[in-house]
């Protein structure tokens, strides 16, 4: 009988704690509490509405020119390896970008030479 009790308990605390591990984050927050989803590529926030900025810092996308900068291929192409691409200056390579490859994503994120 004991035992049972000890069992439930465990079992009760267990299922009270599994909302708070929903909740919790893997952290890369900026000071407004924000961030880039690493899939999606979309911008958003874990704190309150009045604290997100109108807009992703500069700091946190590529600049304009940086793609700009970036050399073109041909879009079938893929980069050889992650040393061809930032030889290139194109690293880190997203999915749907020109010199994507999977063999670039080993972690199949979408993200290529990180």
């Amino acid at each position: 009988m004991d035992r049972r009790v000890t069992g439930l308990r465990s079992a009760t605390w267990l299922l009270l704690a599994l909302p708070w591990l929903a909740l919790a984050h893997s952290g890369g927050l900026d000071r407004h509490g924000c961030h880039h989803n690493r899939k999606t590529g979309d911008y958003h926030c874990h704190r309150q509405a009045g604290t997100r900025p109108a807009s992703p810092s500069p700091a946190a996308s590529p600049a304009a020119s940086e793609l700009a900068a970036r050399p073109a291929r041909a879009s079938t192409t893929a980069y050889a390896n992650c040393a061809e691409a930032r030889a290139a200056g194109a690293a880190p390579v997203r999915r749907g970008q020109p010199g994507y490859g999977a063999h670039l994503d080993r972690d199949n994120d979408g993200i290529g030479c990180e």
